[in-house]
């Protein structure tokens, strides 16, 4: 055999030899998938399929988030192996309630709690061969599903991120309390229901049904005092507009009007209520917001 056929074998045995060396030395345990890298931040800092255009607004939480919290679309999750730094990063759940994570691809998310996401990431990485026993570590950095509104007239209107189960005194201690022109309630709407009334001083002293939970989506207000007004006029000293207070009666909206004059009688009192006059008004009945009392003359 000459020498140049010798050399010729001898450099065509390294070329082939070297492919199978590089696979000899990756382990079960690191295996990709098509499309995937060992350096999935990257990757996993792309946003999952279905995102909108323009994301909605995130709220970095202040604590970590409570284990009851359910991570919904917009909501941004870190994702880590314990021991490992092969494969995690930050992620934002997409608008269809996924995510795309390297080497198990897109899984759905949506309402599951922390520990839940952690099993269902775990799950599908020993699935996959990649890792035998992976610790997977979740935490939520950005919150966008769950959020209140605040209006009107507290210490900081806007949107408030549920990343626990608050209380409404809760979520008032957060706003900083009603504002000085605030009226003594608050207004608290769920979603497809009808507003209802809380007085404010039974937030903190009352039991839980005088301070209920607010849910994402829920609409927290306090009107102003110049908004929630009744007008009294007739035979009283100061007839105006007065605030409409929790728990108003006639007698204290006469009290507010300075009294009856010396012509006036409290047993001729006449209340326009929605554009109707109510009948048969006793002293104690309460007055609503925009009524409108007049006080007549007494018979002499």
């Amino acid at each position: 055999m000459s020498h140049a056929l010798l050399r010729l074998i001898v450099v065509v045995a390294i070329a082939c030899a070297a492919p199978l060396g590089a696979q000899a030395q990756r382990g079960p345990t690191s295996r990709p998938v098509a499309g995937a890298t060992n350096t999935p931040p990257a990757a996993a800092t792309t946003n999952a399929p279905g995102d909108a255009a323009a994301s909605p607004p995130t709220a970095t939480p202040t604590a970590p988030v409570d284990s009851s919290y359910l991570i919904g679309p917009g909501d941004v999750v870190d994702l880590s192996l314990v021991g490992r730094n092969d494969f995690g990063g930050r992620v934002r759940v997409g608008a269809d309630g996924t995510m795309l994570l390297p080497y198990v691809g897109t899984l759905k998310v949506a309402d599951k709690t922390v520990m839940e996401l952690a099993d269902v990431v775990r799950q599908a990485l020993i699935k996959g061969g990649f890792f035998a026993d992976p610790v997977v570590r979740v935490e939520v950095v950005g919150i966008s599903s769950r959020y209140a509104t605040a209006l009107g007239a507290v210490g900081s209107p806007g949107l408030i991120p549920l990343d626990r189960n608050y209380r409404l005194s809760e979520i008032m201690a957060k706003l900083g309390g009603k504002g000085a022109s605030g009226t003594d309630y608050v207004v608290l709407t769920h979603a497809g229901q009808q507003p209802k009334r809380y007085p404010y001083a039974k937030l903190a002293a009352g039991g839980p049904e005088d301070d209920p939970m607010v849910v994402p989506g829920d609409k927290i207000y306090v009107p102003p005092q110049d908004s929630e007004v009744f007008y009294i006029s007739g035979q009283v000293n100061s007839p105006g507009a007065y605030p409409a207070t929790d728990g108003l009666t006639v007698r204290m909206a006469i009290a507010k009007g300075g009294g009856v004059t010396l012509n006036g009688s409290e047993n001729k009192v006449k209340i326009i209520r929605d554009g109707k006059p109510l009948k048969g008004i006793k002293l104690e009945d309460p007055i609503k917001p925009g009524d409108l009392v007049s006080i007549g003359e007494r018979l002499f």
